[in-house]
């Protein structure tokens, strides 16, 4: 079997695919792996075949655009790349699927589903973070637009449909169906909810405790747990950092992601925060990013493997990505949240509900951040509950090997999907 994965955003988006890409490459599939080329060396360093799409510039262009990351033009600004990536992974797929493939890929890696479309090859959607679901059972919390969950049912799907219909189908319909038009398929409405995941099979990559199966989600849904991958297998914790965490009491975690806001507000609340609390920290900023005066308490570091730093750690402050939350509940440490754009306001909910932690509903400041940390570190029941919730979370590998046994199994379905791939496409 010859897997293509298709893997769009940005590092909390790749890993998870990454780890099962991995996974199946290690039981001797044959596995191409597609994304952004940033993450070009670490897909190499675990043995895959890396295919790039698009350019370094495209992805840091799209990355570092402040639309991206203020919650007002997020999705705007998603649409503008997901428009430009629909050509570039088709075209892609053009170029590497063969009579033996099965495509895996994001919901939002519209190419994919789109050839799927033309050419009937099986297609598996790998949905990382629960937020893509549209759901009036139980709405995501995004922003700007949430449906409260409070609402009476009715009144909650009147308003799902609303903004389907009012904000999301305006942003992605009109590129979608100009290219739709080009290959000859007729055009689309509801693409979020109707259509863009796949309509053989879907895998989520999470815990049913993290996000149960609502009565309104596709019926072709697995769900496998975390993959919690990072780069332990290939990055370790070199010796000032060891000698940092074996020197005093155990250091805070600051982490805003890989989101371009306001990084410099962001960790010199944090300095403050633990100046006020006599505690020390972990910085993860990346390389030349301007931070407050360093102190001897604060060590910074653009990148540690979170599987091998957190477990060792008290606490984690971070912006609400859906891997960097998975690995904080393996760790059985508490989280609080800053979230920016997207599922990171969803995800942060989902770990208040689990009692793990809680968020900031504003951008943080010192006395917001020293305030919140105190918290989160004197109540006992997010201490027992990340204890609970870190039982319950199994291991990457073996999520990855269920992960790999339902996407052989949808292959296998699937079988007489395969071959003659060549002929459909006319040549």
């Amino acid at each position: 079997m010859h897997v293509i994965f298709i893997a769009i955003g940005s590092a909390g988006d790749i890993n998870p695919l990454l780890a099962l890409a991995k996974t199946a490459s290690d039981q001797g599939h044959r596995v191409t792996f597609c994304t952004h080329p940033p993450f070009a060396e670490v897909i190499v360093d675990c043995g895959l075949k890396f295919v790039p799409l698009g350019t370094a510039d495209d992805y840091f262009i799209t990355v570092k655009d402040p639309a991206m990351w203020n919650s007002r033009t997020s999705y705007r600004a998603i649409s503008s790349s997901v428009a430009w990536t629909t050509r570039v992974v088709f075209d892609t797929l053009e170029a590497e699927a063969d009579d033996d493939t099965v495509i895996a890929a994001h919901q939002v890696a519209f190419g994919a589903r789109l050839f799927h479309e033309k050419y009937n090859v099986p297609l598996l959607s790998l949905q990382v973070s629960p937020a893509g679901f549209i759901s009036a059972q139980e709405p995501p919390v995004l922003r700007p637009v949430c449906v409260p969950r409070s609402l009476p049912l009715p009144l909650r799907k009147s308003l799902t449909w609303a903004m389907e219909r009012f904000i999301l189908d305006p942003l992605f319909a009109p590129e979608l169906n100009r290219f739709r038009a080009t290959l000859g398929l007729p055009p689309l409405k509801r693409i979020m909810s109707s259509w863009s995941h796949s309509p053989q099979g879907i895998i989520g990559l999470y815990p049913n405790w993290f996000a149960p199966i609502q009565r309104d989600w596709p019926k072709n849904l697995t769900l496998t747990g975390f993959t919690l991958f990072d780069q332990a297998g290939v990055r370790g914790i070199d010796t000032e950092v060891e000698d940092f965490l074996a020197s005093g009491s155990p250091p805070i975690v600051f982490t805003p992601g890989s989101s371009y806001v306001d990084r410099a507000a962001f960790y010199t609340a944090a300095t403050t925060a633990l100046k006020a609390l006599g505690l020390r920290g972990i910085f993860l900023a990346s390389d030349g990013e301007t931070l407050p005066k360093s102190t001897s308490n604060i060590l910074e570091r653009s990148y540690i493997p979170l599987s091998t730093l957190l477990p060792r750690v008290r606490a984690l402050v971070h912006h609400g990505g859906i891997g960097t939350a998975a690995l904080a509940y393996a760790a059985g440490i508490p989280q609080l949240i800053t979230p920016y754009a997207f599922d990171q306001f969803d995800n942060a909910a989902r770990v208040e509900r689990t009692g793990c932690g809680f968020s900031i509903k504003a951008l943080p400041n010192g006395t917001r951040m020293t305030e919140s940390i105190k918290r989160l570190l004197n109540d006992r029941l997010i201490g027992e509950k990340c204890i609970e919730y870190q039982l319950l979370t199994e291991s990457g590998e073996n999520v990855c090997r269920k992960a790999l046994t339902a996407l052989e199994s949808f292959a296998g379905e699937r079988g007489r999907s395969f071959g003659h791939l060549s002929s459909r496409r006319g040549l």
